[in-house]
């Protein structure tokens, strides 16, 4: 049963049409509210009550859901007309976009997947002696402390929390399950009278710890510190940011619920094949070190992941995928959005991706300044690295003319950058860009600055994984063209051989993760399939001749999704029996490299070269010094042996008796 829309336009000031968004949406709508929250609250109680209310107001949500347990129903869900759409300076109608984000609101969510984070308080803290005792003050009713000193002279007579002297070589972990190795280690010993004694100096002590303050002022343990959980990290120079650090850590003891941000399927990983290192495009992206190769495949460690997407937007296998939400929602939201906004009549609409940085950007628009255009659509994502070039792609397809992505302060310029310049060769230079503001009058200024191209007249919609969204995509969008080039480094494109150089040595089909190389058990040929083809190159690193270089483009026509001869050759006949094998070139090579060589000056030997392998193996065997022949294998003795000899015993007779015949 479809729910019902609960509507209120906010003192008159969010103008709302209670027909037409009914026709738009096909739900049925409430009579247009006031003061939903105040004067009319009845009229939400009534509604709570009826278990099929839609609430559109996100301002008052809390309000909303302290109604809901006073009444003892469910709490009920929310959607933002208000902030997200309904107050522009825009005199546009914004019936269009309405709909498309109550359509989008209403897709169903993802079951979260999560994983549990014990800690129990023991807390390491780094610093100057002055500043981290008093932390430990303050924290040694909350956590068990233990502070790190570089100078015995400063261990404290207290027992109130622990102390040990040393220097700290190297930490790793997270929030939980933090590994920390110390040098020069000197422990408290507690016996005696006066000063603490402590122990000799010991390198290499090994300790675990759920939480590390870390007030040394210097450069941070890990790569990306602000996004490893469990790590707090504060100037002791400033006293408000030690405070901070110090009320946070306080709060890091119990069972916390880790999000799983990403999907491995090691199968379709194409990192190493044979210790010959291939894709290492998420190694070389991921901010905090938690994806680390693992043989032929990466590994991801989800303690330490933050979550950031950069690594799904950037996997040509799909062989890493961001789960909270699964890249398959992504796609969803944004065709969803489009396809309502020009259900509901609007043309031309322009999407601005954004993560919670950017919503409040937009909600600060809103209510002091201009808002959003009404042909913008807003979408919000958990992490904004994850809208890769295919989901941009994907949305100028459903029929956004233009894509722009708002990053905020915590977001990866770079890799955001690298996947905006693949989508601008896919989808066009003039429908894809970065809005790089933090200012919310400045957002709005250039949004309404900006004219949106034509977008495209036939909307698709594909499905699959995010290559064959991206093929299918670029296919509507330029549907006059065969190939489209494509920036160095993309994930797309042909591998080019050089058939001179080439032996048909076929090293590189057997390493190729993908598939896209393949050979001809019939014939000495060497094909490829392009839209296979990761661009990985492994297959240039493991040519013995370096005869394999790429061609970054994305090749739109069925040429594509076939397999093409990129070399072959006449076969070698076996000079015996004639029986085609190998290529004529690389046995040719062969003979003429091993010609003149000590262990071929005897003309049988470099002929067994040309043979097939049974005619070698065959020659090899009537040969002369033939290494499978070996002496005369001795005969097997038998019982008339034995009786010949006079060996055997007679019945009850004794053993070595010789039987009178």
């Amino acid at each position: 049963m479809a729910k019902r829309l609960v509507l209120c336009d906010c003192m008159g000031s969010c103008p709302l049409d209670a027909e037409a968004l009914e026709e738009a949406t096909g739900q049925p709508v409430s009579a247009v509210n006031k003061a939903l929250c105040t004067d009319q609250i009845e009229t939400a109680a009534a509604a709570l009550q009826g278990g099929d209310a839609i609430i559109c107001c996100a301002q008052e949500q809390r309000r909303f859901e302290a109604l809901a347990d006073e009444l003892g129903v469910d709490a009920p869900a929310v959607i933002d007309l208000r902030d997200r759409a309904g107050w522009s300076a825009d005199e546009a109608p914004k019936l269009p976009k309405m709909a498309a984000l109550l359509a989008e609101a209403q897709l169903p969510a993802a079951a979260e997947k999560t994983v549990d984070v014990v800690s129990e308080g023991l807390c390491l803290i780094l610093g100057p002696a002055d500043v981290t005792r008093d932390a430990a003050e303050q924290l040694k009713d909350f956590l068990g402390v233990t502070v790190l000193l570089s100078d015995a002279k400063d261990v404290p007579d207290g027992r109130d929390y622990d102390a040990i002297v040393g220097r700290l070589r190297r930490a790793e972990g997270a929030l939980g399950q933090f590994r920390v190795v110390i040098d020069a280690l000197q422990q408290v010993v507690p016996g005696g009278r006066g000063a603490f004694d402590l122990t000799a100096p010991r390198d290499g002590g090994v300790s675990e710890c759920d939480i590390v303050l870390d007030l040394t002022g210097e450069p941070a343990l890990f790569s990306a510190h602000e996004k490893r959980e469990g790590y707090l990290r504060a100037d002791p120079k400033h006293p408000p940011s030690v405070a901070k650090a110090v009320m946070a850590a306080s709060h890091l003891v119990g069972t916390f619920e880790k999000p799983l941000y990403v999907r491995l399927e090691p199968s379709l990983c194409a990192h190493s094949r044979a210790e010959q290192t291939a894709c290492t495009r998420c190694l070389d992206l991921c901010p905090t070190g938690a994806i680390t190769s693992a043989g032929e495949h990466v590994s991801v460690d989800p303690m330490i992941c933050a979550g950031c997407g950069a690594c799904s937007a950037v996997c040509p296998s799909g062989a890493i995928s961001y789960d909270a939400p699964p890249v398959d929602l992504t796609m969803r939201r944004v065709q969803t959005l489009a396809q309502a906004y020009l259900a509901a009549g609007g043309t031309a609409p322009r999407l601005l991706v954004h993560d919670a940085h950017g919503a409040e950007m937009v909600r600060l628009s809103a209510r002091y300044g201009n808002g959003l255009p009404a042909d913008v659509i807003p979408l919000e994502m958990s992490a904004i690295g994850a809208f890769g070039h295919a989901e941009a792609v994907a949305g100028l397809a459903a029929g956004f003319a233009s894509v722009t992505i708002l990053p905020g302060p915590g977001a990866d310029r770079a890799a955001i950058e690298a996947q905006v310049a693949l989508a601008r060769a896919i989808g066009g230079a003039d429908r894809v860009g970065i809005l790089d503001t933090t200012d919310p009058d400045a957002m709005s200024e250039t949004l309404y600055a900006g004219t949106a191209p034509a977008p495209i007249e036939t909307p698709v919609r594909p499905m699959g994984t995010r290559r064959q969204i991206t093929r299918q995509a670029a296919r509507a969008l330029h549907p006059e063209t065969e190939t489209l080039p494509l920036p160095e480094g993309a994930p797309y494109g042909a591998v080019i051989v050089n058939t001179d150089s080439c032996t048909l040595c076929l090293s590189c089909v057997s390493l190729c993760p993908s598939g896209a190389l393949g050979d001809n058990p019939d014939k000495p040929q060497l094909r490829f399939q392009e839209d296979a083809c990761l661009q990985c190159g492994l297959c240039a690193s493991v040519c013995p001749e370096d005869a394999i270089a790429y061609e970054p483009r994305l090749d739109l026509t069925s040429t594509a999704l076939q397999q093409e001869v990129l070399n072959e050759e006449e076969p070698f006949p076996c000079v015996e029996c004639g029986a085609l094998f190998g290529s004529k070139s690389a046995i040719d090579r062969i003979t003429e490299k091993l010609t003149g060589h000590s262990m071929f000056t005897d003309p049988a030997k470099l002929r067994m070269i040309q043979m097939c392998d049974d005619c070698r193996v065959n020659a090899q065997f009537h040969s002369e010094n033939n290494p499978f022949a070996g002496g005369e294998r001795p005969r097997p003795r038998t019982t008339d042996d034995y009786l010949n000899e006079g060996d055997a015993p007679s019945n009850g007779g004794t053993s070595g008796q010789k039987r009178v015949h």
